[in-house]
């Protein structure tokens, strides 16, 4: 192997490996896609698990509001919502009855050509309201008290909680956090108000060793989550797994908490893979458009590798950012940040009972930068905004590989070419023998 190549942006990036690097490449094990990925929609819908089928649940019911991630997921919203909606008026719900509400959380809401991408069917924008998701809009929440154990604030937007038939829909993939994705993790932080989302966020959620990618047992996020869907009450989800190439996988209906754990099942042969050691040079991306469009989102693929790298190694990791770094108040934390210093940063953190909005990222951020040495390429960034992403930025990835493997004198490399949608995990072994 002279070559390899990664996601980025739109495209793809080619690196060029020095020759003396040994590569191991870590990809997802092979799945083959669903041939017909209408008929498993449709079949889905008709034959859901833990619930009836939606055509039962739609009988009578006067509204409905279906629930979709924004455009830093690429869920394949084009499959399913025209037929869900579909089945919905064939049942005599009204079109204005009808809402589609875009789950953006704390992120910018998806308007105009976006909103069309996000969709992916004409038809549905024609047919249905379409609504984006304002954490910060008090008067479009219901307060639904506090969850029992860790007494989050449960802030919810009231389209969703007053409809009569709720519906979520999203994507299960590994989650640096939240353990997966998907389910209960598009209602809160998803349509939650910020104080519920700033919460979730804030230094004793994020600093829980528990609170880590593939993990939901005794993660205090995932455990939160779940009082919040039965705060909610009734609520029904379709959750799908896609591999690399965005082809569907995977796609379950019904009740919100079994179709995730079905989801999350299948998610996990394909997300995870094993490797017989740590290595001191990781290569990786941020996995591509969308995820790729802001450092905010690329330091994910910054810590989901931690496991197969040795302390001091070094990460490197590819991203367009092509938006920049993020939202004005994840600059503001980058700032503080830098400013501060790593120690006074997460002092400061651990005293506050929410997160100021995004600095929960600067936080994960440090999580992977104690570690390890990070070495970021992108042509998306300003020198002014390279400056505030707190880690190296390079201009040549082969560069930056034949020098790491020089400094830790082992040729040894890893490849994860699609970042945060693959999980690298020790063998048990190897665990052992570290332990």
């Amino acid at each position: 192997m002279t070559d390899v190549w990664l996601p980025y942006g739109r495209g793809k990036l080619q690196v060029d490996l020095p020759a003396a690097a040994r590569p191991t490449v870590l990809s997802a094990p092979n799945a083959s896609p669903i041939a017909d990925p209408d008929d498993a929609v449709r079949r889905c819908l008709h034959e859901p698990v833990g619930s009836p089928g939606l055509p039962e649940l739609a009988a009578g019911r006067k509204s409905a509001c279906i629930v979709i991630c924004d455009i830093t997921r690429p869920v394949p919203n084009h499959l399913f919502l025209a037929p869900m909606i579909k089945i919905l008026l064939d049942c005599g719900m009204p079109r204005s009855e009808i809402t589609i509400l875009v789950a953006t959380g704390l992120h910018r809401p998806n308007l105009g050509a976006e909103l069309a991408e996000l969709i992916g069917d004409p038809w549905v924008l024609d047919n249905v309201e379409v609504v984006n998701h304002d954490a910060r809009d008090v008067a479009d929440l219901v307060d639904l008290g506090v969850t029992p154990t860790r007494g989050t604030p449960i802030h919810l937007n009231r389209r969703f909680v007053e409809a009569d038939l709720r519906i979520v829909t999203g994507l299960v993939e590994p989650h640096f956090m939240a353990g997966w994705s998907g389910g209960r993790k598009v209602i809160a932080p998803g349509i939650a108000g910020h104080q519920t989302i700033r919460t979730f966020h804030s230094h004793r959620f994020m600093a829980d060793p528990l609170a880590t990618q593939c993990n939901l047992d005794g993660n205090p996020l995932h455990e939160d989550q779940l009082d919040i869907v039965r705060a909610v009450g009734e609520v029904y989800a379709l959750n799908t797994v896609i591999d690399d190439e965005r082809r569907l996988l995977d796609v379950f209906f019904g009740d919100v908490l079994q179709s995730h754990a079905d989801a999350v099942t299948a998610a996990a042969r394909t997300s995870t893979i094993s490797a017989e050691r740590r290595f001191r040079t990781v290569l990786t991306s941020s996995a591509g458009y969308p995820l790729d469009k802001t450092y905010y989102q690329t330091i994910k693929g910054m810590v989901t590798p931690l496991d197969i790298l040795e302390p001091g190694g070094t990460l490197l990791i590819a991203s367009e950012c092509s938006e920049g770094l993020g939202s004005p108040e994840f600059v503001a934390a980058q700032r503080e940040l830098i400013a501060r210093g790593a120690d006074a940063f997460l002092d400061h953190l651990s005293t506050k009972q929410m997160a100021d909005i995004d600095e929960w990222q600067s936080q994960m951020l440090l999580r992977s930068q104690r570690m390890v040495r990070i070495q970021l390429y992108s042509t998306g960034l300003s020198a002014e905004q390279q400056k505030l992403t707190g880690v190296e930025v390079i201009d040549d990835l082969g560069q930056g590989i034949s020098d790491s493997l020089r400094r830790s004198g082992d040729d040894s490399l890893a490849i994860i070419p699609d970042g945060p949608y693959l999980i690298p995990r020790l063998a048990p072994q190897e665990h052992q023998s570290h332990s």
